[in-house]
């Protein structure tokens, strides 16, 4: 008998893709990812409120901030500290939705302690998203310099309209694509950012439509949540949270990669 068996060596880790397995998704996904997502909010609804109000004040004291200032280095540096800590309160609610989809009841200490735990990632995911903000900033302002507009031209507005349009939805495509189940993923196993971020991407490739229509929804209710002088935030982002934490569970097959504890 080997010494490997007198010892009990340890088994090597099982080989896993390096893209997460995703299914394929129907139209109507996203609308019953809204529904799972609201009956988290009503069943949590006092965490809920509490996360729907940090939101609105962080966004509030952002806006505020940037107006008072009224300098593009500033505000650069409030949206960069913003992003880094939104990942964080995005897993936050995740954990909500999780403990409920295991039979527990969820309390704001569950979701500090896996906040902690994933916060190296979360700071990986919010790097990654800080990078293609400034890039996304620098394209535009490239845009206003490239194609010029004069008082009274139409065609150079519409010109200026078009370009600036496709320039901005290739930025905002790469970060939905990379953001759309990631972040849930990392609240739920113990995968690194870079697997979670490339799935997350190879999901929404290989499921356009229904992603595109997910995209649109969370585009209109942000828009909601902003017209209502940021109180709206309050509803919308738990409950959209909520709603990408079943997106995940429903698109990914994240099964070979060890359960957070």
């Amino acid at each position: 008998m080997s010494e490997s068996s007198h010892t009990g060596a340890a088994m090597p880790e099982p080989e896993r893709p390096f893209v997460v397995p995703c299914a394929t998704l129907g139209w109507s996904a996203p609308l019953r990812w809204l529904r799972l997502g609201w009956a988290d909010l009503r069943r949590a609804p006092g965490l809920s409120l509490l996360f729907g109000l940090v939101i609105v004040l962080v966004s509030i004291a952002v806006t505020a901030l940037a107006w008072w200032l009224g300098r593009f280095a500033l505000l650069a540096a409030l949206l960069s500290g913003f992003v880094f800590v939104a990942p964080l309160i995005a897993v936050g609610l995740y954990c909500v939705s999780r403990e409920l989809e295991g039979g527990r009841a969820p309390a704001l200490r569950h979701s500090f302690t896996l906040a902690r735990r994933v916060v190296g990632q979360a700071g990986v995911f919010a790097l990654f998203q800080l990078v293609v903000l400034l890039l996304w900033s620098r394209a535009g302002m490239m845009v206003n310099a490239l194609v010029p507009i004069e008082s009274g031209e139409l065609r150079a507005l519409v010109e200026f309209l078009l370009i600036g349009s496709a320039v901005g939805s290739v930025f905002a495509a790469l970060t939905f694509a990379s953001a759309a189940v990631s972040l849930p993923m990392i609240a739920d196993r113990d995968v690194d950012m870079v697997t979670a971020g490339v799935s997350s991407v190879n999901a929404v490739l290989r499921n356009k439509g229904p992603m595109l229509l997910w995209a649109g929804l969370i585009a209109v209710l942000t828009g909601l949540g902003f017209a209502t002088a940021f109180l709206g935030l309050g509803l919308v982002m738990p409950w959209l949270a909520y709603a990408a934490w079943h997106a995940y569970r429903e698109t990914l097959d994240a099964s070979a990669w060890p359960r957070l504890e």
